[in-house]
């Protein structure tokens, strides 16, 4: 049996699976023997879990931190929000681990058209938020922060068929998915926020997003960043701050900007991209890593912490998934983690897709809005047509 049709098989079988981008293709990870669901009160103790020994490649836990377990890590209460009642984290062992190419397939059969999303901030509601943290930038509380919306609808959906489709159109170099027995998460992230192997660690900060317009290439889209005086303050206040994430956690001179300023292409959009490294102090845990680094600066706003607690009062619905971080940590201490975003949340039949855009003090509140639909686009398109 080819490796498609074992995917195939897996998922028609009903286990729980999950697929994430790798360099040259997709890891499939599979026969769990595992699973913690995380709560706040567990999550130290799993983070701070030590192992010893020789490893195999199955040894690592590999899954997901929600936002509002995010946010308790470093002390910041989440006031009482309108909540669908999602895990705040689960990690799985896996015992199988099988490489697939970048080219996914899974047999279609049936179709439905199905594509009513409601948003829960509507234009003129958005603009009222977007005055309001805009006079709290001129005030000095905040130097940017993301307005999320969410949009959501009642749907069952195939999650192998969605994310086949997905890497089809949109293949970006975090994207994963999880399916499980109650719950599936497609993602077509850009943004990783960890890579860290021995005492190396690296982060991808990503601020600046310009949609694609017919003629515009890699060249236009990087003169257009350049050019434009918000973008270029967005992208330097997140660099910045991501540089000083690490720096509580690196030796002193050894964070540096290794790629500045680049354009990475996707389906409907252009980002504008940095590269951070950094050498990790000798006596660095798991948990500091994650202290230092999650929430992801670029999805939230600068300064970090007040600007979490202005979101956090603003917000009516729970994040779940949103700006949290999928990714693995193996049992030698080496991990990786994206920022959840793009990405499509199915839960109690219900799908959810959440997205932001920054507010800085030249920021238009009518660009923000159409900005947050043009990063929903690529998910909400798979809706259009989809297996039953």
């Amino acid at each position: 049996m080819n490796k498609q049709n074992q995917l195939a098989k897996l998922h028609d079988s009903g286990e729980p699976y999950i697929i994430y981008k790798s360099k040259k293709g997709f890891d499939l990870y599979t026969s769990f023997s595992k699973k913690i669901i995380l709560n706040n009160k567990n999550v130290k103790n799993f983070l701070s879990i030590n192992f010893k020994g020789k490893f195999k490649n199955t040894d690592l836990f590999v899954g997901f931190f929600g936002y509002e377990l995010l946010n308790n890590l470093i002390n910041i209460k989440i006031p009482k929000q309108k909540n669908i009642n999602f895990p705040k984290g689960i990690f799985y062992k896996p015992e199988k681990i099988i490489k697939l190419n970048n080219k996914l397939k899974y047999p279609k059969k049936y179709y439905s058209k199905n594509n009513n999303f409601k948003i829960n901030i509507d234009k003129n509601s958005y603009a009222k938020i977007f005055a309001s943290f805009k006079k709290r930038i001129k005030r000095g509380e905040t130097y940017q922060i993301k307005i999320c919306t969410k949009y959501k609808m009642k749907s069952l959906i195939n999650p192998l068929d969605f994310f086949c489709r997905l890497s089809e159109t949109n293949l970006a170099p975090e994207a994963f998915m999880i399916k499980d027995r109650n719950y599936s998460v497609i993602s077509c992230s850009p943004e990783n926020l960890i890579t860290k192997k021995g005492f190396s660690i690296t982060t991808k900060p990503i601020a600046g997003t310009v949609k694609k317009k017919k003629n515009m290439n890699k060249i236009k889209a990087l003169n257009y960043f350049r050019k434009n005086l918000k973008e270029t303050k967005e992208h330097n206040m997140i660099v910045d701050m991501e540089r000083n994430d690490l720096s509580r956690i690196c030796k002193v001179g050894s964070v540096k900007l290794s790629r500045a300023k680049v354009v990475e292409e996707y389906k409907d959009l252009f980002h504008y991209v940095s590269l951070i490294k950094g050498k990790l102090k000798k006596n660095t845990k798991n948990i500091d890593i994650i202290k230092a680094m999650m929430p992801g600066g670029s999805v939230i706003g600068c300064p970090k912490i007040n600007t979490l607690n202005l979101l956090n009062k603003q917000e009516k619905e729970n994040r779940n998934i949103y700006t949290g971080s999928f990714g693995y940590i193996k049992f030698n201490g080496d991990m990786r983690f994206n920022i959840i975003i793009r990405s499509i949340l199915n839960f109690k039949n219900y799908s959810e897709i959440s997205v932001a855009s920054g507010v800085v003090v030249d920021s238009n509140a009518k660009h923000e809005f159409n900005e947050n639909y043009i990063k929903a686009k690529a998910l909400i398109d798979l809706f259009k047509w989809s297996i039953l």
